[in-house]
């Protein structure tokens, strides 16, 4: 008698560990399954996100690509600035890899270059094309665009960086400049980089009211302004550039 009823509770107990067993595996099917689904959509979810990181990407091209074609045709009006946003974004990007900025950086450094006169589309002509020097009322307008290029590319919220560059690049390390008086690093280092560019370019370019100068000439005018106008470390090293094959092999 005693061993038929341990034998009904092995069995009893044995029934339960294969229910137990079995409620465990079905679990883990449940939990395999559920895991299956999860990786599933976290792929899914991975190749949304690329595919909008690349349509995100496209967008931001696109309408750069916009406003560089507005800055282009605003250019394409005086010969005597045709091609120079162009020439000052390859400068800049090149000064801001030497200076030690990223990949990443030294590229939104070169585009702003490319778009840091697009405020000057609200500039009269008359001010832009003048064939001799700008009254002071004429440079109160002139010295606007700074301002009006930031604001132009204000709600691009990908640029925002770009867009203290545009404001700042007529700033002064001297605190001279314009349009906030900005001084030493509290200008923007994009926008230092991009004053250097557009200095050199302007100097060595043809202008309505003078000849362009050599690139020599523009080199001391250059140092010249170093700790003035001009950030001296960048400068310092915008000349290495220079004499190590950069523009002009002359130097």
């Amino acid at each position: 008698m005693a061993r038929d009823v341990a034998l009904s509770q092995a069995l009893l107990y044995a029934r339960e560990l294969k229910a137990v067993y079995e409620a465990t595996r079905e679990r883990e099917h449940a939990l395999s399954a559920a895991y299956r689904r999860l990786r599933s959509q976290h792929q899914q979810t991975l190749r949304y996100a690329e595919d909008l990181r690349r349509l995100y990407g496209r967008a931001e091209r696109a309408i750069l690509q916009s406003l560089h074609g507005l800055a282009n045709a605003l250019e394409a009006k005086d010969p005597y600035t045709h091609g120079h946003s162009q020439r000052v974004a390859g400068l800049a990007r090149r000064l801001a890899l030497a200076a030690g900025l990223p990949a990443a950086s030294a590229r939104v450094v070169a585009q702003a270059g490319l778009l840091h006169d697009i405020g000057k589309i609200g500039v009269p002509e008359s001010i832009l094309l003048k064939p001799g020097p700008l009254s002071e009322g004429e440079w109160v307008i002139m010295r606007s665009h700074p301002g009006l290029g930031a604001r132009i590319v204000a709600p691009l919220e990908f640029f925002a960086d770009g867009a203290s560059v545009i404001r700042h690049h007529h700033e002064r390390v001297d605190g001279s400049g314009y349009p906030d008086g900005l001084r030493r690093d509290a200008i923007p280092l994009g926008a230092r980089i991009v004053a250097v560019a557009d200095v050199y370019d302007a100097l060595t370019s043809d202008r309505p009211y003078r000849r362009r100068f050599s690139s020599r000439e523009a080199v001391a005018q250059i140092e010249g302004g170093a700790g003035q106008a001009l950030d001296p470390g960048l400068v310092g090293t915008f000349l290495t550039l220079l004499r190590h094959g950069q523009p002009d092999p002359a130097l």
